[in-house]
């Protein structure tokens, strides 16, 4: 249910280029349309909050050099809810603004913020969770995040460690957090798995804004007391240009480390709704649809021959036929070609910077 008090902050600033050469510094993956599916990763997070926030309450926080693709692609974000960085400082600092600018608005809101390249498979499903922590989250103090039940041993992935045997009182499917836990090596993966209270950190967190303004007083208080004197100013042509000369002051640190491995009532929603976070070629190969072969295919003029177990992904208009490859990406972009084995992906950024 659409509710005018709840509001969506999407995080997209992010400049990563492992797509390349679909993604680079200059179109990041949140831009680009990696799954071949007709909307961007930005766009199908906007679609996927239909329904549950008015569009009118959906914010962006991107680096300024992504003002204009960030109105292009959504235009039914408002200009002014479009929030600009002048500079790259993590997680806190980016909340911390969106908090801020919306209480201004509103000091009652609730808002979910995530971010804004991950793949949601069941949309329905990922509604339903998100409107039971957002109404959890308005009646209480309580910082919610949202952990994903592991399906691999996932070394790529920070965790949860959730009490299982401490449920809220007024939703018992919500469990206080024990822990948070860093990337771990593979063997320690293996015996995350093996546990019913480890969930994976997807990075998606509900709260009152009053209740994560007054977290970061407590615990980031150089954060919030910059944000929290810039409050005159949000919404007027003064705004850019404080922003501007201020938010460079702001230290370089995550939302984890500033808050939740603070605070006290830190909860976790468990969820199962095919989340992914589509890190790598590999994973948008797991992800996307595959033939009888195992290739994706993404493009309109594609010819496999004797090829499997790969992506060819290329623009509408390019013809490309390739034969005899097993295990392999093809994609070509603006000019830039790439041709690599998905198990030697790592080592793309080495290949596109040589």
């Amino acid at each position: 249910m659409v509710s005018n008090k709840y509001h969506l902050v999407i995080m997209a600033g992010g400049v990563g280029s492992r797509f390349w050469p679909l993604s680079t510094q200059e179109l990041p993956k949140q831009f680009i349309d990696a799954l071949g599916v007709g909307r961007t990763f930005i766009q199908q997070t906007f679609d996927r909050f239909q329904g549950v926030v008015p569009a009118e309450n959906v914010w962006v926080v991107t680096n300024e050099r992504y003002a204009e693709i960030v109105h292009e692609q959504l235009p039914n974000v408002p200009v002014e809810n479009i929030l600009l960085e002048p500079c790259r400082r993590n997680t806190a600092p980016c909340i911390a603004y969106a908090a801020w600018r919306i209480k201004k608005r509103d000091p009652k809101a609730s808002m979910v913020v995530a971010p804004s390249d991950h793949y949601i498979r069941d949309v329905e499903e990922f509604k339903r969770v998100i409107e039971l922590s957002l109404q959890f989250a308005s009646e209480s103090d309580a910082i919610v995040t949202l952990g994903m039940k592991p399906t691999r041993p996932e070394t790529g992935y920070g965790y949860i460690a959730a009490d299982l045997t401490s449920p809220s009182l007024r939703e018992p499917s919500i469990y206080r957090v024990d822990s948070f836990k860093e990337k771990p090596d593979y063997a320690t993966a293996c015996e995350y798995i093996k546990r019913k209270d480890y969930f994976w950190n997807s990075g998606i967190f509900i709260w009152n804004v009053s209740t994560i303004v007054n977290a970061l007083r407590m615990f980031a208080p150089d954060i919030s007391e910059l944000f929290e004197n810039m409050l005159p100013i949000y919404g007027t042509d003064k705004e850019a240009a404080t922003i501007k000369e201020e938010f460079p002051k702001c230290r370089n640190i995550s939302i984890d480390y500033a808050v939740l491995e603070n605070a006290d009532e830190i909860f976790v929603q468990p969820a199962e709704f095919g989340w992914s976070d589509v890190g790598t070629w590999g994973s948008l190969w797991t992800l996307a649809k595959r033939d009888s072969k195992g290739n994706v295919q993404v493009g309109e003029h594609i010819r496999l021959y004797e090829t499997s177990n790969s992506i060819v992904h290329v623009p509408e208009g390019k013809q490309v036929v390739v034969q005899g490859l097993d295990g392999y990406i093809v994609a070509e972009r603006d000019g830039r070609l790439l041709i690599c084995k998905l198990e030697e992906e790592q080592r793309i950024k080495e290949f596109s910077e040589a």
